[in-house]
């Protein structure tokens, strides 16, 4: 992590702060992520969920495209890099206690966001018979 980004947001402030303050200070989990959703700008579509630490929200805000932070890589993710998939921030909202984060994104190249070639990474349901849960494709 860069050594500048952990300083690059205040520390959260009182319960009273976090909630309606104007300042943006993230509550990185113990592994020092912040979990973010991400959907369509412009169809309000689910198209993945991913983390971002400290360096990934400010190369965020600083460049306007979504930076994420890979746990299975253990690097900074920059989405659409290799795949033209780049996503353009269009509006980030922060959650009530400011430990979740939801970006509205355009996304380039062919529209795509999971890694199997998939437009969304939700692209399965979950399913009930005889008591036993199972995956559809939708």
């Amino acid at each position: 992590m860069c050594a500048s980004c952990s300083s690059s947001f205040p520390a959260p402030g009182s319960k009273a702060d976090l909630e309606e303050g104007s300042a943006l200070t993230p509550r990185f989990n113990a592994d020092g992520l912040v979990t973010c959703v991400t959907t369509d700008a412009a169809t309000g579509e689910l198209l993945m969920v991913a983390h971002m630490n400290a360096e990934a929200l400010a190369k965020t805000l600083e460049t306007g495209e979504a930076w994420y932070w890979s746990r299975s890589r253990g690097e900074l993710w920059h989405k659409g890099a290799t795949s033209g998939q780049i996503q353009t921030l269009v509006e980030m909202r922060v959650d009530c206690d400011q430990d979740a984060l939801w970006l509205k994104v355009n996304v380039a190249g062919d529209g795509g966001c999971c890694h199997t070639g998939r437009r969304s990474c939700f692209y399965r349901k979950v399913k009930t018979a005889d008591g036993k849960p199972h995956l559809v494709q939708v």
